[in-house]
């Protein structure tokens, strides 16, 4: 099948299918005489994996490793299982920083009138002016 019919069958970009393939992550494809790539259900299968894994949040490297894991018939679980471990704690690491973001975000909409006036706190914070006056709050 072609690049576009692999993409479709796998959920994966055609141009990620490519940097994909660039990087190492997964073999290179095979080529017709023309040149065009060619894929079988096996590299549809990878590409599910892929996906799958960075849909999971996985980062590159350890989408290699994953693979590396998936294809070593005589791996142990036991190293499967620290690998998604340690990706639980990346991911609550994440959410704990987004939920940090969420928050000053609401203190900064909070503060803000959401007026005809100019002055806003939100962006005071973002250009590194701090937030302490109300939107719309005069200064002297």
């Amino acid at each position: 099948m072609t690049i576009g019919e692999a993409a479709r069958e796998s959920g994966v970009s055609a141009k990620m299918i490519r940097y994909y393939e660039e990087t190492g992550l997964i073999p290179p494809a095979g080529r017709t005489g023309s040149g065009y790539r060619t894929y079988g259900p096996k590299e549809v299968q990878i590409l599910r994996f892929v996906r799958r894994a960075r849909d999971l949040g996985f980062p590159m490297e350890k989408v290699a490793d994953l693979l590396a894991l998936w294809r070593d018939r005589d791996r142990a679980s036991a190293d499967v299982k620290q690998l998604a471990e340690a990706q639980i704690g990346a991911l609550e690491g994440r959410i704990r920083e987004m939920q940090a973001m969420k928050a000053t975000l609401e203190t900064l909409v909070h503060a803000c009138a959401g007026d005809d006036r100019p002055d806003c706190p939100i962006l005071n914070d973002l250009g590194g002016r701090g937030s302490a006056t109300h939107c719309g709050a005069r200064t002297n």
